[in-house]
């Protein structure tokens, strides 16, 4: 029998922490991540179409669950942050984790923080190797928008890397998240092909009108700078690799724009 749900009155003084994770057959990944979570208030678990074992896991945490369908993920995200008893959202995705330091940083700052939004700096990995450089040109995040008051951030409805619309003063926090975003290289080149498709997708649902030229530049600008402006080159192969999908991901997917129907 699982831990009891959680309530939403917050902390003895302090303001209401709600942890939301959305999840897509996350077994494998998702307890380790609830696991960090239970410094929380609440936490909220969106399954879109789920048929692994997330359910249950998500259960034993005391979690509320929302179950679902959503082919974009913009609407399926402001699904989850409308159904946290907020006013604070902690978004956090199966594959992190928040490691103690940083939740300590989290109620510290919550405490007395105006509404609004906190950048969160990360520590990737792929595999057991920690890669911090090299980030960027949309294939990985160096720090990104996790914590924030409800109305302060909005997704949009694109497909792949949606817009997020910010209110409020940019602030930061400076303990790191844990973030497992590829096993090893066969999983990049998987990601790769998701990425690229729903790009694609996006490109043509928008009637897109972007050129061959562009994203041919684009592969030596992006390259550029993951490579050396975000210095990847600190991190050997890694940093080679990561700044070679960051480059050709925008190509490959104008040409399945181009070449494929759907």
């Amino acid at each position: 029998m699982g831990p009891p749900a959680r309530g939403v009155a917050g902390m003895s003084g302090g303001a209401t922490l709600s942890a939301l994770v959305v999840a897509h057959n996350e077994e494998g990944q998702l307890a380790a991540c609830l696991k960090t979570l239970e410094f929380a208030d609440e936490i909220v678990v969106v399954l879109d179409r789920c048929t692994d074992g997330s359910k249950a896991i998500a259960e034993t945490f005391g979690a509320r669950i929302l179950e679902g369908g959503w082919e974009i993920e913009g609407p399926r995200r402001m699904t989850g942050i409308e159904a946290c008893a907020g006013p604070w959202v902690l978004e956090v995705d199966a594959d992190e984790r928040v490691p103690a330091e940083l939740a300590d940083e989290i109620r510290r700052t919550i405490a007395g923080a105006e509404p609004g939004y906190f950048l969160i700096p990360y520590d990737n990995y792929v595999g057991e190797r920690l890669v911090r450089y090299g980030w960027g040109g949309s294939w990985g995040v160096s720090a990104t928008v996790r914590l924030f008051t409800k109305g302060a951030k909005v997704w949009g409805d694109q497909r792949i890397h949606p817009k997020v619309t910010l209110t409020g003063e940019k602030r930061w926090l400076t303990c790191r998240m844990v973030h497992y975003v590829d096993r090893n290289i066969s999983d990049m080149i998987q990601r790769l092909d998701r990425y690229t498709t729903a790009r694609a997708q996006d490109m043509r649902a928008q009637g897109s009108t972007e050129s061959f030229g562009r994203n041919l530049r684009r592969l030596f600008t992006r390259f550029f700078k993951c490579y050396v402006r975000r210095k990847g080159y600190r991190e050997g192969y890694y940093g080679f690799l990561i700044a070679l999908f960051a480059a050709i991901w925008p190509m490959i997917a104008w040409l399945k724009f181009k070449l494929e129907d759907e």
